[in-house]
């Protein structure tokens, strides 16, 4: 029932109907590095070690470790999966709405490293001995992913959550040409696909589809309807990297990077209702005749291409006995960002003749946003030519990050600036990894853990574990094989802009509310060859 209420908005709504968030920088700034299988099976646990191009992205220093020019290639594969169903509202645990633990998976091939570096030897025996000149490609976010979630629900509807979104929106705005000048998007696609509609005389007031009204002004779901989530996102993140490297005395590594980022990011939602009994859902016209809805389809797409440049500076320090410590700093990422959204919906009814349908204008918008710095920090042994270990410490401060915009936009961003210093803070990443070689073979392993930049979740993490395995030949050929298992942290999403509350305060019918759990894995195969 929401015959009382308030309406807290989960999103913004303002004339354009899509608005640029903190959890945008955030999706725009975090790193999950890949490169080489090697790299990827020792968990990227490169800062201190060097030697291989995986790890160029990490410290620009390693590519002077090698004493060789190289090459690699390393196709992959990543293997997505979903868990999704609802939380409960009540304390014995039943489930009101999304009851059935639906999973999903996705499987997309992506090449995540490629380069080659040049090393010149000068000939000395001490001071500058090697330069190494390089450029690499290596992936350092992956975005794939498809949730799918779905179970009846008996009391609420997205529909009906619209419509209480649109209250005090004229209805002849909501359907004048210029609606998606003044009105959010998705609600004016709500009104003029049929799926909310005005009711009782008013102008401004709505009941959606799916919902009946009684002679004592109460509005509520007809009857069971069938509810369905589904989200799929694709894209990554590159960073394409112009290295420079300088091995002095066998005792001193430095590099420095000159990387451009790349990003790409799609991301495609629709959350349906269909009545379980059409019936149940009579709705009366003013003509005295009657239909009955039968089912709904709301529909988002949102794309992001952007590109960027930053500067990284790296050392690499073998003191002696097999120690070696090294530590890098990235300068901040300054991006130029374009994006594009469009809304659909549609609403179907037994009869034909009273189906609607409508589509939002596609949205354009570009802007820059500026990446946060960071640091990292490592510390290696090796044990001859018998064994590798490693620890990597890496942090960044996502408090930093900033959107912007010239001209009389220059203000545009304010808020969501001021949101980023409230809602995140450092980021602090923990890498291990180790190699043992049995003559020609190698076996490694590794294990990451990056902890939740928001102040308010500090307990949550991100982890990874990885193996793999390596061949180097004779001569000039080696292959690495790699397999990573990322652990993303819960997601807790909820479908409806609103909140319903009684006059009490108390939450009048229950809201559904989506756990999502995400996992992936990463298999990688790196050929190469040292000249």
């Amino acid at each position: 029932m929401r015959k009382t209420f308030i309406t807290i908005l989960l999103t913004m709504t303002g004339v354009i109907s899509y608005a640029q968030s903190a959890y945008d920088g955030l999706l725009f700034s975090e790193n999950n590095y890949e490169g080489t299988a090697r790299s990827v099976a020792m968990g990227n646990a490169f800062t201190a070690l060097g030697g291989d191009l995986g790890s160029i992205t990490i410290n620009p220093a390693g590519s002077a470790v090698a004493g060789y020019s190289q090459f690699t290639l390393t196709p992959g594969l990543t293997i997505s999966s979903s868990t999704a169903q609802g939380v409960s509202p009540f304390a014995d645990g039943s489930l009101p709405y999304f009851e059935r633990k639906m999973q999903s998976s996705m499987t997309r091939f992506s090449i995540p490293n490629m380069g080659m570096t040049i090393n010149w030897d000068t000939g000395r025996t001490s001071g500058l001995k090697n330069l190494t000149f390089g450029f690499v490609i290596n992936r350092t976010a992956s975005f794939d992913q498809d949730v799918y979630a779905n179970g009846l629900n008996s009391t609420t509807s997205f529909m009906g959550a619209m419509a209480v979104d649109a209250t005090g929106m004229p209805a002849a705005g909501l359907d004048a040409p210029d609606a998606y000048d003044k009105y959010p998007w998705n609600t004016v696609v709500g009104y003029q696909s049929g799926m909310i509609s005005t009711f009782g005389g008013y102008s401004n007031e709505y009941v959606g589809a799916s919902e009946l009204i009684f002679d004592n002004g109460d509005i509520v779901l007809g009857g069971d309807i069938e509810q369905t989530y589904g989200r799929r996102s694709t894209g990554g993140k590159f960073d394409y990297v112009f290295n420079v490297g300088a091995n002095i005395s066998d005792f001193l590594y430095l590099g420095a990077n000159l990387g451009i980022s790349t990003l790409n990011y799609t991301y495609d939602d629709y959350f349906k209702e269909a009545a379980v009994d059409p019936a149940d859902f009579e709705i009366a016209l003013d003509n005295g005749k009657y239909m009955y809805f039968s089912q709904m389809k709301n529909h988002y797409w949102y794309e992001v291409e952007g590109s960027g440049y930053y500067a990284k500076f790296g050392a690499i320090l073998t003191p002696g006995a097999g120690l070696r410590i090294g530590a890098a700093i990235q300068t901040p990422t300054i991006n130029n960002i374009r994006e594009w959204w469009q809304y659909s919906g549609s609403t179907e009814f037994t009869s034909s003749e009273y189906d609607g349908y409508a589509s939002s204008p596609e949205g354009d918008y570009s802007y820059n946003f500026t990446a946060p710095y960071r640091a990292n920090f490592g510390i290696g042994y090796t044990l001859g030519r018998l064994a590798i270990f490693s620890l990597d410490y890496e942090m960044c401060d996502y408090s930093q990050m900033r959107f912007g915009s010239a001209g009389s936009d220059r203000d545009y961003f304010e808020d969501v600036n001021e949101n980023i210093k409230e809602i995140f803070g450092v980021s602090n990443t923990i890498r291990f990894g180790a190699e043992v070689k049995l003559g020609n073979l190698a076996l490694r392993g590794g294990y990451g853990r990056t902890s939740s930049p928001e102040k308010q979740f500090d307990g949550n993490y991100r982890s990874n574990w990885s193996f793999g395995l390596g061949y180097s030949s004779k001569g000039s050929f080696y292959a690495d094989f790699a397999v990573r298992k990322n652990s993303y942290n819960n997601e807790y999403y909820m479908p409806y802009n609103d909140y319903i509350f009684d006059e009490d305060g108390n939450i009048a019918d229950p809201v559904p509310e989506i756990l999502i759990t995400r996992s992936d894995w990463k298999i990688l195969m790196t050929l190469g060859w040292r000249f």
